[in-house]
């Protein structure tokens, strides 16, 4: 970010996660920005975020990636230790619509027209949680598994398929 000099800016919060296989720990800086000042080209930006993260699985190489971020929020509306659970919380959401554009192609649907496209993104969500409440870990297979055979859905919705025809 611009002219900031992060080297010199203290670390105000730290998490350390251990879960799924791997180690995860994040360090947020923040830094109060005037007008005009670091570079920055945000007209109503206060403060300035730098998380930090590094993660280790248990079978590969320790990864590090280094985010930056400007909120409009000043020092006194929130704390270093708010803005990390924030980012993290985020990032999951980014994490779903990532799932549900690669599975489900969402940022090139042609449904726009009035409530429709928040319609389709709660099938869509519905459709990613069913199937992650029944262990599904990964999405895009299990759906191509259910579109190969179709009667599989109706199990995941507690339905159960009999060609039946007596009756009617």
């Amino acid at each position: 970010m611009g002219r900031i000099d992060w080297n010199a800016v203290k670390v105000q919060h730290t998490t350390s996660d251990k879960g799924h296989g791997r180690r995860e720990s994040r360090s947020i800086k923040t830094l109060a920005i005037a007008d005009n000042l670091g570079g920055i080209a945000f007209p109503h930006g206060k403060l300035a975020i730098r998380v930090h993260r590094r993660r280790k699985a248990s079978d590969a190489k320790e990864t590090r990636e280094t985010v930056y971020a400007v909120t409009s929020l000043d020092t006194h509306e929130t704390k270093p230790a708010d803005l990390s659970t924030h980012l993290r919380g985020h990032w999951i959401l980014e994490a779903q619509h990532h799932i549900r554009d690669r599975t489900f192609a969402e940022d090139t649907s042609t449904v726009h027209a009035g409530n429709a496209p928040r319609v389709m993104a709660t099938f869509r969500n519905l459709a990613v949680g069913c199937l992650k409440t029944l262990g599904a870990t990964n999405i895009a297979k299990t759906t191509r598994a259910i579109r190969d055979q179709r009667e599989r859905a109706l199990l995941i919705l507690g339905i159960a398929h009999k060609r039946d025809l007596n009756g009617t």
